[in-house]
């Protein structure tokens, strides 16, 4: 049922948002035993790894409109059904962030200005990177995001341990790319943050969809080139 897909989405993209910028917001610098930014990046490849054991096989967990273009591009998934996967992936974003954000604002001191995890270039990436250095990094990291997601779900890949491979390319993803843009790959994860920074963050956005979908098509139909045997439809097994 098609409902359940689409609440299983919602269900995935609401724990990643909220567990991964949650870590950034919450957890990262905490006085004395902050987990930096090693420990933001496990949050959030922990984050897909339990998701895509949880709900791998309702929905093929996708958890970001840039893997679910990505995989229809690499003839994984259905076009027709990109649409409502996103918009369930982009509403349990807008979720996570919200939950968030009531829990974070309930500390003295909290303030949005700080970012919300949001992602950002120039003057807004954590290390003052350009617009080009962060639109080139967004599409580096989708592309091989979705290359890693389309090998380790091929048909002849390892069983079982397609969740561990994409969740650790997650976490090798924020360890390159948190300073640089504070990493997105995921146009959901971006938007949920940014709706309520607002200004700079929302003006910023347009790079973390547009850059992300560019990658998300060119892994998904470089690895569609490369491999030898197509493999089944991901959508009720684990894509993320």
């Amino acid at each position: 049922m098609n409902g359940k897909k689409y609440a299983a989405e919602l269900i995935g993209t609401f724990w990643l948002t909220f567990a991964g910028c949650g870590s950034a917001v919450i957890a990262a610098a905490f006085p004395q035993v902050g987990i930096g930014l090693v420990g933001v990046s496990l949050a959030f490849g922990l984050s897909v790894v339990t998701m895509a054991y949880a709900i791998g096989h309702v929905s093929g967990c996708h958890l970001n409109p840039a893997v679910t273009v990505g995989l229809a591009a690499g003839g994984r998934f259905p076009a027709g059904q990109i649409l409502p996967y996103v918009i369930a992936q982009v509403v349990g974003a807008i979720a996570g962030a919200a939950v968030l954000y009531v829990i974070a604002s309930g500390a003295a001191g909290f303030d949005l200005a700080k970012g919300f995890a949001s992602n950002g270039y120039g003057d807004h990436s954590p290390g003052k990177y350009s617009m080009v250095a962060g639109f080139i990094m967004e599409v580096v990291m989708t592309m091989m995001f979705l290359f890693i997601i389309m090998g380790s779900t091929h048909g002849k890949a390892p069983a079982g341990f397609a969740p561990l491979a994409i969740g650790l390319a997650l976490v090798m993803i924020h360890l390159v790319s948190i300073p640089v843009t504070n990493t997105s790959v995921n146009p959901a994860r971006s938007t949920g943050p940014a709706l309520f920074v607002g200004g700079w963050a929302l003006q910023q956005l347009w790079l973390f969809w547009v850059a992300p979908l560019v990658g998300g098509v060119l892994g998904g139909a470089i690895y569609r080139w490369l491999s030898d045997e197509p493999a089944g439809v991901v959508e009720g097994k684990s894509a993320t």
